[in-house]
């Protein structure tokens, strides 16, 4: 990402004039700071945040990975698509407009306002027999995700916050954090939603499985992601290189979301820099994925819902910083004296 060269220090000198001690305010500074260098400018502004809910299903699912059975993945998306969610509640809290995606769910959903029908397919193949998904079928799901950015930032948005619902995306999201950072797959996997221990025991040696069976095994971000992604995860990789070409904001969740982001990154390293990263979730690999991306949290609140409910969290810190860049006085304007 081009960034004039004095910007940088002309915020930190904005930020460093308010009326307080030097960085009293912690990381909202740090904050405001990553807001300005994103949108190029000394006053940065959030206009129409929106989240975006990928979902999918995930043929591997079937095998019992999950706490819950695969029919949950479409009554969620219907619970979204009715106001019922946490993302629901949460999003209109903060006053972020929430669009909800089906990227290959394996129902028929009516048509409904709130709902995009981004379908590649009824649910990806099983990766412990082969690929989840073709590379037609992956670029198709990466296509909808810039899509779907395209309409938004035309509506006049430029801030995006990201969440996903998918049966069984957490052991995607573990084979990806696995293969694209490099640590051992024991460490990437969890609970995700409530496994028992003998029950993530069994998810570990179906993992294992499922890499033992890819004998021409790549660490390119696109290989892997057909290999072992999700519709949802190719969708959300494809919103994030989308919407920082277009210089937003953007808000990232939890374990799945992040291991999407790792896909981006490998193939766009600068959608890293537009990156606010809303909290640490309590899912095994999560903390992992943020120091493999450098990356500082907001907020560590034990969440492990995903949905986006992080990012939903987060938002009103990202308008706290822009506010006290914006409003709150410098020493001059107010007359107080500073340190020393």
């Amino acid at each position: 990402m081009s960034v004039p060269s004095t910007l940088a220090a002309e915020l930190q000198a904005k930020i460093d004039n308010k009326t307080k001690p030097l960085g009293a305010l912690g990381q909202l500074e740090a904050l405001a700071l990553q807001l300005g260098l994103i949108q190029q400018t000394l006053r940065p502004q959030l206009k129409n945040p929106r989240i975006l809910v990928c979902a999918g299903d995930h043929g591997a699912a079937k095998a019992g990975l999950s706490a819950y059975p695969q029919d949950v993945t479409w009554q969620m998306v219907q619970n979204f698509l009715a106001g019922g969610a946490a993302i629901n509640v949460l999003a209109r809290q903060a006053g972020m407009q929430l669009v909800v995606a089906d990227a290959g769910v394996n129902h028929d959903f009516d048509v409904c306002n709130g709902l995009l029908d981004a379908k590649v397919a009824y649910g990806t193949a099983s990766y412990l027999d082969g690929a989840a998904m073709t590379t037609e079928q992956r670029d198709a799901a990466m296509r909808h995700g810039a899509n779907a950015i395209e309409a938004a930032h035309a509506n006049g948005c430029n801030v995006i916050g990201f969440g996903e619902m998918g049966i069984g995306n957490t052991s995607s999201a573990s084979l990806i954090t696995h293969c694209l950072t490099g640590a051992p797959l024991a460490q990437c996997v969890g609970r995700g939603t409530g496994l028992d221990d003998a029950g993530v025991a069994r998810k570990l040696a179906l993992l294992e499985q499922a890499l033992t069976a890819w004998t021409k095994r790549s660490d390119d971000a696109l290989d892997v992601l057909a290999r072992f992604g999700g519709f949802e995860i190719a969708m959300l990789a494809g919103a994030m290189i989308a919407a920082a070409e277009r210089r937003m904001v953007l808000l990232i969740d939890g374990f799945i979301v992040t291991a999407a982001l790792l896909v981006a990154v490998r193939i766009n390293p600068a959608v890293r820099e537009c990156c606010v990263f809303a909290h640490c979730s309590d899912e095994a690999g999560h903390a992992l994925q943020l120091r493999h991306l450098e990356a500082q949290p907001l907020l560590q609140l034990g969440l492990r819902l995903g949905e986006g409910t992080g990012a939903a969290l987060a938002y009103p810190l990202l308008k706290a910083a822009c506010a006290f860049l914006d409003e709150m006085a410098s020493f001059d304007a107010a007359g107080v004296s500073q340190k020393g």
